[in-house]
């Protein structure tokens, strides 16, 4: 049985305990909010060690981290040590996206070391190492099909994206961005058929409730520049998304729903407000949003900026963006960035929108930083080393930094 089956007959599961705990609802409160699918708990019974947690409204903002091998760079070991700092630095939940190497044992070495959800995109793996004409349709729902009976917690089906997309894709600056989303469309082209994802989703709910598996439905046409941005390739497939999510609810399967991408400051708030409308409420998922298009090797800020704005007016849920986006695999190092720029816009937006525990852990840093109690700041603080090596930098003798000396303002009249 799924959590949205559990929840629907008026039970409260060990999962929405768990997880109502981190939360500023109860696990009562909890149970209808994943009841009326504005709320999932990603947690498939085969992830063994998994901690679970709550997306969706009223609740704290989430942050994913991607992961994953390329063709090119191909470590498990490195992408095993980018998930540990991943989680470290604060990921809600991880998202394993490789496209090299032996990408079944990089999954399940990843799923035997979270403790946080795992999500993958299982269509990654039906196109890997063969031409895209060649690719069957058996072989995108084998794909599926092992992934969730791995003990995937979530996966991103990329099911709006349908044969009407493709004229409309044509008329854009950077086309399809998501990769997913171009996959699709490129075979879609080759063989002159509908998306098997769209035309056969039935079979995709079948395979995500047999382990409750929850749908991230992607969003494969995401504007991948500004000049692109809320375009009709884009509301066309949230509307479908809409649709499918409904369907997703009435069959007992969870679903949240993916948004972009590149999206501008001033278009931020009628874009989540729209899917929020067009998709019942269910969880909003976005990537960034990245606010412009200039800063590449700072991208998670430009997203960091997008994130804050859209978790304030009503996304859930936040997928990183490290400085490498647009440019190459991210190192540990990038990962680490990314995710702290997420957590702190996600953070941001709590505090904005009331949470009650958003708004205590800044005020307990800001009294340890009037007591210049540096012990109590850096253990209070998301990056904690970073901290602590500047003030090392600082080479001080008192308790003062060298930004103000024995003029400190926080020594008080």
């Amino acid at each position: 049985m799924t959590q949205l089956q559990i929840a629907r007959k008026g039970k409260v599961s060990k999962e929405m305990r768990a997880a109502a705990m981190h939360e500023p609802v109860s696990a009562a409160q909890l149970r209808k909010l994943i009841a009326g699918g504005k709320a999932v708990i990603p947690a498939n019974a085969k992830h063994k060690g998994l901690k679970p947690i709550a997306i969706g409204q009223g609740l704290r903002t989430k942050v994913n981290a991607n992961l994953g091998t390329s063709p090119l760079n191909a470590s498990a070991k490195k992408e095993l040590e980018k998930m540990k700092v991943a989680v470290k630095y604060g990921a809600d939940t991880v998202m394993d996206l490789s496209i090299g190497g032996n990408i079944d044992a990089v999954r399940k070495a990843i799923l035997r070391k979270a403790t946080v959800p795992v999500g993958t995109v299982p269509i990654y793996q039906a196109f890997f190492g063969k031409r895209i004409r060649d690719v069957t349709e058996d072989n995108m729902f084998s794909a599926i099909e092992k992934h969730c009976s791995d003990g995937i917690d979530f996966i991103t089906v990329h099911s709006g994206v349908s044969r009407k997309a493709l004229p409309l894709v044509k008329k854009r600056l950077a086309g399809a961005v998501s990769r997913g989303g171009s996959l699709l469309l490129k075979w879609i082209a080759c063989n002159g058929k509908e998306n098997p994802l769209y035309k056969n989703f039935d079979y995709v709910l079948e395979i995500a409730k047999k382990n409750d598996v929850t749908l991230s439905l992607g969003d494969g046409l995401r504007p991948g520049c500004i000049k692109d941005a809320t375009d009709s390739a884009q509301l066309q497939e949230l509307r479908i998304l809409g649709k499918l999510g409904k369907r997703a609810k009435k069959k007992g399967v969870q679903a949240m729903i993916e948004g972009p991408g590149h999206i501008p400051l001033n278009e931020i708030e009628r874009n989540v407000k729209m899917q929020k409308r067009l998709c019942n409420n269910a969880p909003f998922y976005v990537l960034g949003p990245i606010v412009t298009d200039v800063a590449p090797g700072y991208d998670h800020i430009t997203s960091a900026i997008g994130g804050a704005l859209a978790a304030y007016h009503g996304a859930d849920f936040l997928c990183y963006v490290t400085p490498s986006e647009h440019l190459s695999l991210p190192s540990v190092q990038d990962v680490k960035e990314g995710v702290i720029a997420a957590r702190i816009a996600g953070h941001a937006a709590d505090i904005a929108k009331g949470l009650e525990a958003a708004r205590q852990w800044d005020d307990n840093v800001s009294s340890a930083r009037k007591k210049l109690d540096w012990k109590k700041t850096f253990e209070l603080v998301i990056d904690k080393e970073k901290a602590k090596a500047y003030r090392k930098r600082s080479k001080v003798k008192g308790r003062e930094c060298t930004m103000c000396g024995e003029y400190c303002a926080l020594k008080g009249l």
